[in-house]
C-alpha cells in the first residue's frame, strides 16, 4: 500500500471582480515640460496660455529632475518684490522643487486617490526607468472613477 499524498483543496486566489484601473490607462502622455535653464517668464506665459498649474522639469535626456508649479511661481513673484530681483533673469532651476513625488504606472486609481489625499499634490509624474512617461492629475482620477462607476458600480 503506497503512501498517498493529500494536499487538500487548493486555495483559490480571491480575485476582485472589478478589473483594476491603472494609472497608465488614464495618465496624460503628451506633456508640457520645462527645462532647468528655461526663463521663468517663459514658464509663466506657458502656464497661462495652456491653462495648467505647473509641469515636470526634465533634462535633455528626458529624465525627471524636478517640478515647477504655480506655488513656486508665487515665490518668484514674492522674491521680485521683497528682494528687488527682476523676474526676467530667473530660471526654472532657481525655483523648481527637486524632491518630486512620483507614482507607478501600474498603481490603480484608488492608490492614486489616496496619494492625492495624503500629500495634497495636484499631479504626479509617472516615470519608468528614470524617464518621464506621463503624468496623472486629480482630474484624471475623477475621470477614471466616473468611468468605473458607469461600468462596474451598480
Amino acid at each position: 500500500m503506497g503512501i498517498k499524498s493529500f494536499m487538500g483543496r487548493r486555495a483559490e486566489k480571491k480575485e476582485d471582480k472589478r478589473e483594476a484601473i491603472r494609472v497608465k490607462d488614464y495618465m496624460k502622455r503628451k506633456l508640457i515640460t520645462f527645462s532647468p535653464d528655461q526663463n521663468i517668464n517663459d514658464v509663466m506665459e506657458t502656464i497661462l496660455k495652456q491653462r495648467i498649474t505647473g509641469g515636470p522639469v526634465t533634462d535633455e535626456n528626458g529624465n525627471l529632475i524636478g517640478i515647477i508649479s504655480d506655488t513656486d511661481l508665487m515665490h518668484v513673484i514674492g522674491d521680485s518684490r521683497y528682494h528687488n530681483m527682476p523676474i526676467g533673469d530667473r530660471t526654472v532651476a532657481d525655483y523648481m522643487s527637486k524632491q518630486v513625488s512620483t507614482i507607478d504606472a501600474e498603481a490603480d486609481i484608488f492608490d492614486a486617490a489616496a496619494r492625492f489625499l495624503k500629500t495634497g499634490h495636484r499631479r504626479f509624474p509617472v516615470i519608468e526607468e528614470g524617464k518621464l512617461i506621463g503624468q496623472i492629475s486629480r482630474m484624471d482620477v475623477i475621470i477614471a472613477a466616473t468611468n468605473l462607476k458607469k461600468n462596474h458600480w451598480h
